[in-house]
């Protein structure tokens, strides 16, 4: 089943169906078009944190995340130390994974770097990934989970020294982030 439909008649992919969380995020995030350095800094660091992970989970833990991560601020998590990683480890609102900690802040420092004379570099690199157009999943079991366009942005992040930059993770950043939209014919989002 690729679509589900609530009591108040709405079709929404099948994935939103069982938690409110979801349902919003769906409607309102999963495959909006996304722009600027800061906002796609937090996008990728949180799908590096759910590696693993089911997507609900990093969704409850944001607010935490944002709070712990100075709202994603790259300038301020690019200076964070290893002081600061012991006491991220201690904050049980996040995930307490060293290594992703320790990749939240090496990527904060390449991407300050990235962006440091030039503004809008992560965005315009990122963006440079998204496929044309393509036609609408008629179903969930449609969705691909790696593309060759993700293979490619992970290998170009790689190669800037990037972590927790997987080709499965970053095709997921491109559903979150409006690169790519796989709402699922019959969704609402979808047009129909």
């Amino acid at each position: 089943m690729s679509v589900v439909t609530d009591q108040a008649a709405i079709a929404r992919c099948a994935w939103s169906a069982g938690d409110a969380e979801y349902r919003r995020y769906h409607d309102e995030e999963w495959g909006v078009p996304l722009h600027g350095d800061r906002l796609l800094f937090e996008k990728l660091s949180l799908e590096g944190f759910q590696a693993g992970l089911s997507w609900i989970t990093i969704l409850r833990r944001r607010p935490t995340f944002r709070r712990a991560f100075a709202d994603f601020d790259i300038d301020v998590v690019a200076e964070l130390t290893s002081a600061d990683v012991e006491r991220l480890m201690l904050d049980s609102g996040i995930i307490r994974n060293r290594a992703k900690i320790e990749a939240t802040i090496a990527n904060a420092r390449i991407t300050r770097e990235l962006v440091r004379d030039e503004p809008g570099a992560l965005d315009r690199m990122l963006w440079s990934f998204a496929p044309d157009r393509r036609g609408r999943p008629p179903g969930a079991d449609e969705v691909p989970a790696v593309t060759a366009e993700s293979t490619a942005m992970s290998t170009a992040l790689r190669g800037l020294g990037y972590r927790f930059v997987g080709p499965t993770t970053l095709y997921a950043l491109m559903q979150s982030s409006g690169m790519v939209d796989d709402h699922v014919e019959g969704c609402w989002r979808a047009g129909g």
